[in-house]
């Protein structure tokens, strides 16, 4: 099973994105995809509204969208947690959580099948250091109706 996952992950420095969901839809419908992340195990990501301005939040990009259009990205709720090198508890991700990505399949989208890629940019810690932001491939298969 870990080949396998590994073929479906991105890793990218204590992060790892799993496979997205598929999504289909008309022309005009609106869909969500369920992209699974994991953080190692003692690291944290901050979340996508750090608690303090020099942290890099989570944040996901679209670089090539196709037959859809970009809407809203759902993160969960994050913790806050503190660490020995902040002052205050910093709001982060910790472990296995899912992004929910909105999209609308173009009113000029012809039928059939599709990839949305981006990007995930975090900055990963753990318990004292924080470590250089970087960048996670993402990608959503989709299905035009």
């Amino acid at each position: 099973m870990a080949g396998l996952w590994s073929l479906w992950a991105q890793s990218s420095g204590h992060l790892k994105v799993g496979e997205a969901t598929r999504v289909a839809g008309a022309r005009g419908a609106v869909v969500e995809a369920k992209i699974p992340v994991t953080v190692d195990a003692g690291f944290h990501v901050n979340s996508n509204h750090p608690t303090e301005d020099y942290l890099i939040p989570l944040r996901l990009t679209w670089t090539s969208l196709g037959a859809l259009e970009s809407g809203p990205v759902t993160y969960p709720a994050p913790a806050l947690e503190k660490y020995e090198f902040a002052d205050k508890p910093l709001s982060v991700f910790t472990g296995a959580f899912s992004l929910k990505a909105s999209f609308k399949v173009s009113a000029k989208a012809a039928p059939g099948p599709g990839i949305a890629t981006g990007k995930l940019h975090y900055q990963a810690c753990n318990s004292n250091t924080c470590f250089p932001p970087k960048s996670a491939d993402v990608s959503v298969a989709y299905q035009v109706q």
